[in-house]
């Protein structure tokens, strides 16, 4: 093989572990503005309290699993929405340690979901999402107000938090 055919190859293969595992861009994802899909999705009560059940996770924060999507979306408050399938993905796995770093310190005024593809794979189909990690925050009137497929720095996150809180919220970290 040539070394610049193994040099490109290299890269592409680099530039696919940085973005996420088997994160595909795609016009049919949800717009800015849209109303987010309301469905029930399963929770820790629904599992009887078995987080196995409802995560691939290694380190599963029992916050995340406490509201189905459709009460999450009823309750008037923001969502952070959390695609990831830790279980197959290594990405995934980072993104929801930043993920839960984000529930820390914004947990009175946000509600955290994560959603994986083996247990809840209805999610991943209304919300179009094609691959995970795929982040979505939604603001406390049902719109969606950011979306990112692939990894998202901490920053990132929590800039994209704070654009859907209300002027002068505080945070509690």
């Amino acid at each position: 093989m040539s070394s610049p055919l193994r040099i490109l190859l290299l890269t592409g293969l680099v530039i696919g572990l940085l973005t996420g595992c088997n994160v595909r861009q795609s016009n049919s994802a949800l717009a800015h503005g849209e109303i987010a899909p309301r469905l029930a999705t399963k929770t820790l009560a629904d599992v009887g309290g078995d987080i196995s059940r409802i995560t691939t996770y290694r380190q599963p924060d029992e916050r995340m699993y406490q509201y189905s999507l459709d009460k999450a979306l009823a309750s008037g408050k923001p969502i952070l929405l959390e695609f990831a399938t830790p279980g197959h993905c290594s990405v995934c796995d980072r993104q929801l340690q930043i993920t839960k770093a984000m529930l820390d310190k914004y947990q009175t005024q946000v509600l955290f979901l994560h959603m994986d593809q083996y247990m809840n794979p209805e999610a991943f189909k209304a919300y179009k999402v094609f691959g995970d990690p795929w982040t979505f925050v939604i603001d406390s009137k049902g719109r969606v107000r950011f979306q990112q497929p692939g990894a998202m720095l901490y920053n990132e996150m929590d800039a994209a938090i704070r654009n859907v809180l209300p002027p002068g919220a505080q945070t509690t970290h």
